[in-house]
Order: C-alpha cells, then structure tokens, then sequence
C-alpha cells in the first residue's frame, strides 16, 4: 500500500488535480455526470441481471434483451469510468484514506471477474437455453451475483462522501 499512497501523494500535488478540487463548478459537475453514468450503467446491467437471474422479463430471449442494452451499457460505462478516474485524479489523498472507496473498487473487480467467468461458461451455450424462461444455474448465479455486486458499489460510492471512519 505504500506504493500506492506514493502514486496518491504525487497526483495530489499536480496543478491539474489541485484545480479539480479548488474549481467551484467542476467537481460537482463531475460528480452529477458520474451519477448519471453509473445510473445508466447499472439500471441497465440490473435489467440484464434481472433476465439472467430468471426473475425479470423471461419471456424475452436474452440474446435480444442484451442487444438492446449493450450500447447503453458500454454509454454508462464510459462516462462513469471516465468521471470517475478524473474525480479521483481531483481529490486522490481523499479516495486514498477512504475505505468505502477501497470496498467499490473491489465490489467493482469481483463484478468484473463475475462477468468474465459468465461469459466463459454458461454464456458459451446460450443457444441452447436463450428463450428458456429460467436460464441454467450458472447464469442464475452469475445475474443475481452481478446485482449484488453492482449494489454494493452503489452503496459504496454513496458513503464515500460520510466517511465516519476517518
């Protein structure tokens, strides 16, 4: 960890982070973009989930219901991510101290890892199971793990900013 509170260190002091956090307009402009970003993001993973999961809209395949999401999703992603690394780019020794951020970046790396293993087992077979009203049991796992997750760093990302434990 002290690699990184080093990394954390040398960003805080650069002119461009200190007129992120100093600029009266644009962290919360930020802020607001990266609620928005994350808001499109995991409303629309949670209505795949929901789908995965087999407890939201099974009559549709999820071939057609990830079709539809997917640009949206890759939207959501993109603005939120990019928001996101410019407001930790804005306030580092912040997020560094801040175990509810620690806690989302790991929510979101197990949200990944869940992803890649769906992708790579159950999701190979999709074919077979597409217009079932319940999915096999991996994917029941993996879409009702993914809403957890994402939850979770919803959660998280909420209580950064009343951190009680510093």
């Amino acid at each position: 960890m002290l690699l990184f509170r080093t990394v954390f260190e040398w960003v805080d002091t650069f002119e461009s982070s200190i007129a992120i956090r100093e600029s009266l307009y644009v962290y919360p402009y930020l802020l607001v973009a990266h609620v928005v970003g994350m808001c499109l993001f995991v409303g629309t993973v949670a209505m795949m989930d929901l789908r995965l999961a087999g407890w939201g809209n099974n009559s549709s395949p999820l071939s057609q219901v990830q079709a539809k999401l997917f640009p949206w999703q890759v939207l959501g992603l993109v603005l939120s991510g990019i928001t996101g690394m410019v407001l930790l780019y804005g306030q580092p020794m912040r997020y560094y101290g801040n175990i509810f951020f620690w806690v989302k970046m790991v929510m979101m790396a197990l949200a990944a890892v869940n992803a890649m293993i769906f992708h790579r087992t159950a999701y190979r077979s999709i074919a077979a199971w597409d217009t079932d009203a319940r999915p096999p049991l991996g994917a029941r796992v993996a879409g009702a793990s993914s809403l957890f997750l994402w939850g979770a760093v919803i959660i998280c990302g909420r209580l950064i900013a009343y951190n009680w434990f510093e």
